[in-house]
């Protein structure tokens, strides 16, 4: 009789613990957070000093705002995953990561498909060439010259849109690509964000071969992605931004990541003095 009675009791403890954990388990995935939860998020896989991937680390200045602004909303495992141009609104769309920290430029026509918080920095669109050009000051001296920019970009739909009838656009899906082109002489030079293009330029593989043109001629306001109507997270993401400004965390990460490539941004809008409203 004792024997079956401990027994019982052994198999009613057994049932309560298994009872506790399957509680524990059901809450790993909420939106709230927790020490330990994970989270996916896009970034870039190619541009040095924004969002680059060698071997098993990643460095950029995306990569330490979307650390930081993970840690803030009670994340402690992250999964990169390579977020190319294309195809930053259908991995948010279909849930593959919740956020998007990949030099993304905050536009109207995307807030159609996605949701955004920030900007976290605001870059230019510029010029990169070999180090010994000199007959590309611009984007009004293109005429007639074969330009490189990436598939799904706005970078591309700005050429499309202003030079389409004097430039020789060619797509290709990552910048890293162009750079390669640009140094056959495949291309006469790359276009996108000044941010970018600085970071290739003071590449070790790259110093002394190219050079930024340093003559912007548009506003790309990074923003974090998220996916269209989650104004829970875009207020929370929002909130670590400031958090991160004020906190002289964003200038550290900055330094760390552009400093050296002598990149001189607009301090009207660098550091962000304001963050756009969640819809």
């Amino acid at each position: 009789m004792r024997q079956r009675l401990i027994a019982a009791l052994g198999i009613v403890g057994l049932a309560a613990t298994g009872l506790t954990a399957c509680g524990d388990d059901s809450g790993s995935g909420s939106a709230s957070g927790g020490s330990g939860e994970k989270v996916t998020i896009g970034i870039k896989y190619d541009q040095p000093g924004i969002g680059l991937k060698e071997g098993a680390n990643y460095t950029g200045m995306d990569v330490d705002v979307a650390k930081y602004v993970a840690k803030e909303l009670g994340y402690g495992d992250i999964t990169f995953k390579e977020a190319p141009s294309a195809q930053r609104e259908t991995l948010l769309a279909n849930g593959q990561v919740k956020m998007i920290f990949a030099s993304y430029s905050i536009t109207d026509a995307r807030k159609e498909k996605v949701a955004f918080a920030g900007p976290y920095l605001t870059a230019g669109q510029d010029l990169l060439v070999k180090a010994d050009n000199t007959d590309i000051t611009g984007p009004d001296s293109l005429n007639g010259k074969k330009l490189c920019s990436v598939t799904g970009s706005t970078s591309a739909q700005k050429v499309k849109d202003k030079f389409a009838d004097t430039v020789q656009l060619q797509n290709y899906d990552t910048y890293s690509k162009c750079v390669e082109a640009l140094g056959t002489g495949s291309i006469d030079a790359l276009t996108t964000d000044n941010t970018i293009l600085a970071g290739y330029a003071s590449q070790e593989a790259n110093k002394g071969k190219f050079k930024v043109v340093g003559k912007t001629f548009s506003t790309e306001r990074y923003g974090v992605g998220l996916k269209k109507g989650d104004t829970e997270t875009c207020t929370k993401v929002n909130d670590a931004l400031k958090k991160m400004v004020d906190s002289g965390e964003w200038q550290k990460a900055f330094d760390k990541n552009l400093g050296a490539s002598g990149l001189k941004l607009d301090p009207a809008t660098n550091p962000p003095k304001t963050f756009d409203a969640c819809a």
